[in-house]
């Protein structure tokens, strides 16, 4: 063994430390980059990235909306699901965001806010709701 074969072992130890390192980085979806404090709109499947959190987020559906349609007299105001999931350091994070209930309208992940403004549209009672057309509005911040 010559004195290059330790510099040769560590270069290569080094490169591949390296690609393992931005490995994790291709397991985040991206999408459009949006910063902290705005608003964004997510159709369901859709991605955006929060490049100041490193972290990107999907909107994955609505699971069980119950919230009292327009239209109708109810005496509570129901509830609609909004599954969400958020991807960092390359760890996939499934949350449930809730319209009918602020504490659980919002989650913090690490130290980043993630908050349901709106969900869209409101149901009516004369016509269901194609799940491809709801559309989640949050905001992050930290």
């Amino acid at each position: 063994m010559n004195t290059a074969d330790p510099l040769i072992v560590r270069l290569l130890l080094l490169a591949c430390c390296l690609l393992a390192a931005t490995a994790c980085d291709e397991d985040i979806p991206t999408g459009p980059t949006v910063p902290l404090n705005e608003r964004f709109v997510l159709a369901p499947g859709g991605v955006i990235s929060l490049p100041d959190a490193r972290a990107s987020v999907q909107f994955v559906g609505v699971n069980g909306d119950s919230r009292c349609p327009a239209d109708a007299l109810c005496i509570q105001g129901g509830d609609a699901i909004v599954q969400i999931r958020l991807f960092d350091t390359g760890e996939v994070t499934p949350y449930d965001l809730h319209t009918g209930d602020s504490r659980r309208g919002s989650i913090v992940h690490r130290g980043l806010r993630l908050q349901l403004v709106e969900l869209q549209p409101y149901p009516f009672s004369s016509r269901p709701i194609d799940p491809a057309d709801y559309r989640a509005t949050l905001i992050a911040s930290r």
